[in-house]
């Protein structure tokens, strides 16, 4: 068998890979000029530079499913967003060190990326919405972004895009959730049975996720922000609670800020009743152990123990 040899790089190479169809080939090196190639005769195409190149080792790259985005993240701390077939640039975010992986997410609407912990910069993995890249540029932010403490050397998305897996240069592989809240996180708690974990968050939704696998399972969306859920450890119900902040609304009355408790039916996602009480948004909701009932506390001071009518557990959700 004798292969093409394909002379277009100057430096050392850094990374090759194919689109979908396996007709394209693209390539990254040291000599920051990305470049794309036909892969059954080796003709370069064309490179991704002019005014807008990287001015660095460009590490990374990869093109989306239907072969119409290329991004690639360099050394010079910048990750690109390209149009495959104008060689266009489209959008640039820069980031504080070296990007080092960058990944399309399978349906193309998210990009997975990783920074370097170098020059006292923490190695940050995030995802970014490919619709906010082309609507914002430089200012779209992450949805998703956490310290990942060891240099992430490698990133991958998961299955259905669900989960990010990452190898270090300490020789650990990890999986985290790649589903996770657009705003901050303000409640986790278990299932009875410790399978489930339901998490509330000021992005106006609570999710239920494998405990396992972390795999999003449900969501429950409300318009409020939810600062607490928690899981019936009898029935397939979930309460949400929260309410807007006091600063945020005219006036303290319950209505005006949403400070009732919601009811939903765990596998279906729909709200099945709220009940009322608090007079500001409700910060913290306990389950009975035994499904009896349920406690919250809110920001109005008061604790409300609630003990459930016979009613509750005659009721039978329709389908």
């Amino acid at each position: 068998m004798k292969p093409l040899m394909i002379k277009g790089h100057t430096r050392p190479l850094t990374k090759v890979f194919y689109n979908r169809e396996g007709d394209l080939l693209f390539s990254t090196s040291k000599d920051k000029v990305p470049s794309v190639w036909y892969s059954h005769n080796g003709e370069r195409l064309g490179t991704f530079a002019g005014e807008h190149m990287h001015n660095g080792t460009v590490w990374t790259g990869d093109v989306d499913y239907t072969s119409k985005y290329l991004v690639t993240g360099s050394a010079d701390n910048s990750m690109k967003l390209w149009d495959v077939e104008t060689g266009n640039h489209l959008c640039t975010i820069t980031e504080n060190s070296p990007i080092r992986t960058a990944h399309f997410s399978y349906d193309g609407k998210r990009i997975l990326y990783s920074t370097d912990n170098i020059m006292g910069q923490p190695c940050l993995v995030k995802t970014i919405d490919v619709s906010r890249m082309l609507q914002e540029g430089s200012a779209a932010e992450a949805v998703l972004s956490f310290d990942h403490g060891s240099k992430a050397t490698c990133s991958q998305w998961g299955l259905c895009d669900e989960t990010i897996v990452t190898a270090d240069d300490k020789g650990y592989l990890r999986r985290f959730s790649a589903t996770a809240h657009s705003a901050a996180i303000s409640d986790m708690q278990y299932g009875k049975d410790l399978s489930t974990l339901i998490t509330a968050s000021k992005d106006e939704s609570s999710k239920l996720y494998d405990a396992d696998s972390l795999q999003l399972l449900k969501i429950y969306e409300a318009a409020r922000p939810i600062n607490s859920a928690c899981v019936s450890p009898i029935r397939d119900h979930v309460i949400l609670g929260g309410g807007q902040e006091a600063r945020d609304v005219t006036t303290t009355h319950g209505k005006q800020g949403k400070f009732d408790a919601l009811f939903f039916h765990m596998i279906f996602e729909e709200e099945m009743g709220s009940i009322k009480g608090h007079f500001g948004p409700i910060n913290t909701l306990a389950f009975h152990p035994e499904g009896t009932g349920y406690t919250s506390g809110g920001e109005d001071g008061y604790i409300r123990v609630h003990q459930f009518d016979d009613s509750y557990f005659e009721f039978a959700y329709e389908t």
